[in-house]
């Protein structure tokens, strides 16, 4: 019973009467206390005592500002409370929003707390129960569909080595090949949506210098400047965002700059290259899964359209974020944010 009453309304209006009364009552007893002053006493004879001396001085904290003063802080005080206990479950709300779409494996909210709260805390559990199942059940279905894939294109593959022409064979193994890199980036791309890592110290300077290492190693150009102290942030998800832009700075200019920047509150990486860039009202759109770009940015530079895709989405769930800028010069600018926690 308590329970059904027990509402974020009652506990309000609970709250203001409550404070109403009190206001009232500490006016009455003012009032009673120094409200109508008592009648002056008769006057004594005069052959008895010394000369009246008129009705006795007002009190000294007297006067209607001081009820009114009482009054005005209960209800301050009242108004405090309750937008306090109003704020305190949105808050709660808030907080696990934010939580789910960084981590789908968040605990539940607890429901508990006046009856609007429970209702909203228990649709907040059950659509986060029904957004694990359908990423779930989307997962299993993409690799079902891929391992029953692989089988008839393994024997496509095994007919194209059979046909005479060269430049057919040729066009059909590489149509071929691309639908299968199509299938092993989108299998990765929604592993690394499920991938669920814990933070830990992690040192940025040392993985932006191997991956210049490794692209020397095979030949291609990538500087490095500036100093980054190791952060807390998910290695796996570092790896794979810094990597992306690497490559999609080598894939499309042939050489990629990567700048650190330190902050107190902020990392920032930014990867440059000095390539075709990307039109303004594009750099939004490239962020898609899937989307290419016409020109020299498109599948025939080697990309299917995941790898900016991939980065934002590995910076977003460490709380920072990616962003495609102009810089001076021409080319395309990738600046990377991480907050320090």
């Amino acid at each position: 019973m308590m329970r059904k009453v027990d509402t974020l309304f009652a506990r309000l209006f609970g709250i203001f009467l409550l404070a109403i009364v009190i206001a009232h009552l500490l006016a009455f007893l003012w009032f009673r206390q120094y409200g109508n002053p008592p009648p002056p006493p008769p006057p004594p004879p005069a052959t008895a005592g010394p000369a009246f001396k008129g009705p006795p001085p007002p009190p000294r904290f007297g006067g209607p500002w001081v009820h009114l003063t009482f009054q005005c802080l209960t209800l301050v005080a009242a108004a405090w409370l309750g937008a306090r206990w109003l704020a305190r479950p949105i808050q709660r709300l808030s907080e696990a929003a934010e939580h789910l779409s960084e981590d789908l494996e968040s605990a539940p909210l607890e429901e508990r707390g006046p009856q609007e709260v429970r209702q909203a805390a228990h649709a907040f559990n059950r659509m986060q129960e029904r957004i694990r199942a359908q990423v779930s059940q989307r997962s299993r279905m993409l690799a079902a569909v891929s391992h029953d894939l692989r089988t008839p294109l393994a024997r496509m593959r095994l007919r194209v080595e059979q046909v005479d022409d060269e430049t057919l064979r040729g066009r059909l193994s590489q149509d071929l090949s691309d639908m299968v890199g199509m299938l092993d980036s989108t299998l990765s791309y929604f592993n690394e949506q499920r991938a669920q890592e814990a933070l830990q110290w992690f040192d940025v300077q040392a993985l932006v210098e191997s991956l210049a290492e490794d692209a020397l190693d095979q030949g291609d150009e990538v500087t490095v400047s500036g100093h980054c102290a190791p952060l807390r942030a998910q290695p796996l998800a570092m790896r794979s965002c810094v990597a992306n832009l690497v490559d999609n700075a080598l894939r499309y200019a042939g050489h990629a700059h990567v700048r650190l920047e330190d902050g107190q509150k902020q990392v920032r990486i930014d990867v440059l290259d000095h390539g075709p860039g990307i039109p303004a009202d594009l750099r939004e759109t490239v962020f898609e899964p899937f989307y290419r770009l016409e020109g020299s940015r498109n599948r025939n530079s080697g990309g299917i359209g995941l790898g900016l895709t991939i980065a934002r989405d590995a910076a977003r769930r460490q709380g920072g974020d990616l962003e495609l800028l102009a810089p001076e010069g021409g080319g395309l600018l990738a600046r990377l944010t991480l907050p320090r926690r």
